[in-house]
């Protein structure tokens, strides 16, 4: 992995900083193929979005691109995970805005991802109500706790509802519900992150000949679904094989917007 600052030779300002500090910042994870980025266009105005939302200068787009071309070029990686976090600077417990953001950069090597995961419902709510719902936020604690719990569990990914009870998202990803052989998701109401391949997956659905709804999604409605899947950005769409007891045989649909993924990539 390659990590650094962009526009900034040292690092050892950044012990001050609010990223480090308190968690205050906000980042993209972004996949690249041959050296090239999977819809920046996408992460881009997300990280702008985030950044208004926590009140922190948003990175220069031109500046931040211009940084990472020469370090795709010179990794040798089929796919790649690349990371632009805009931290908060330093300053107070009192205040969003600092005087002075930092862009954070890294580029790794990504291993092979699996087509197929087991999840388990997780213990702990998503807050729809919370300020940072559906924010990117660098305070990544929570979803790690989510993460080893699933491992502890034996289980790859969790499930969470919201505090309404209702379906909201995966620790690390978003889901689609399939019934009767459309798509349903939930809304970004429900406190989810948008996420930029749920995004696409609702764009190429009509040309897939599959209906896909956004609606409110109840944890039983999900749970006695015909088949669901995850998406996420780098490791695109993903089958749930297995949902705490419940096993899931029919992954053509999940079949169908992975293999549109794929075919997304030699286009963007």
């Amino acid at each position: 992995m390659k990590t650094w600052l962009l526009g900034e030779p040292g690092g050892a300002e950044l012990l001050h900083d609010r990223a480090l500090t308190h968690g205050l910042g906000v980042f993209e994870t972004l996949l690249a193929v041959d050296g090239r980025l999977v819809r920046a266009d996408l992460h881009l105005e997300r990280l702008r979005s985030g950044c208004a939302r926590l009140g922190i200068p948003a990175p220069e787009e031109k500046a931040v691109l211009a940084g990472l071309e020469p370090v795709l070029a010179e990794i040798v990686a089929p796919r790649m995970r690349v990371r632009v976090m805009q931290t908060a600077g330093p300053g107070g417990l009192r205040e969003l805005a600092g005087g002075s953001p930092r862009t954070l950069l890294s580029i790794e090597a990504l291993g092979s991802v699996s087509s197929t995961i087991a999840v388990a419902t997780s213990p702990w709510p998503r807050n729809e109500g919370s300020p940072l719902a559906g924010v990117k936020c660098s305070s990544y604690a929570e979803s790690l706790v989510a993460l080893d719990h699933a491992r502890r569990a034996g289980v790859d990914e969790l499930i969470f509802p919201n505090t309404r009870g209702m379906l909201c998202e995966a620790a690390t990803a978003n889901v689609f519900v399939i019934k009767d052989g459309n798509l349903v998701t939930p809304p970004l109401a429900s406190g989810c992150l948008p996420g930029t391949t749920r995004q696409r997956v609702i764009e190429w659905a009509p040309g897939l000949g599959i209906e896909c709804e956004e609606r409110p999604v109840t944890m039983d409605e999900a749970r006695q679904a015909e088949g669901l899947f995850l998406t996420s950005s780098t490791r695109g769409v993903v089958w749930v094989r297995q949902w705490d007891d419940r096993v899931f045989l029919d992954r053509r649909l999940a079949d169908l917007c992975a293999a549109e993924f794929e075919r997304s990539l030699a286009g963007d």
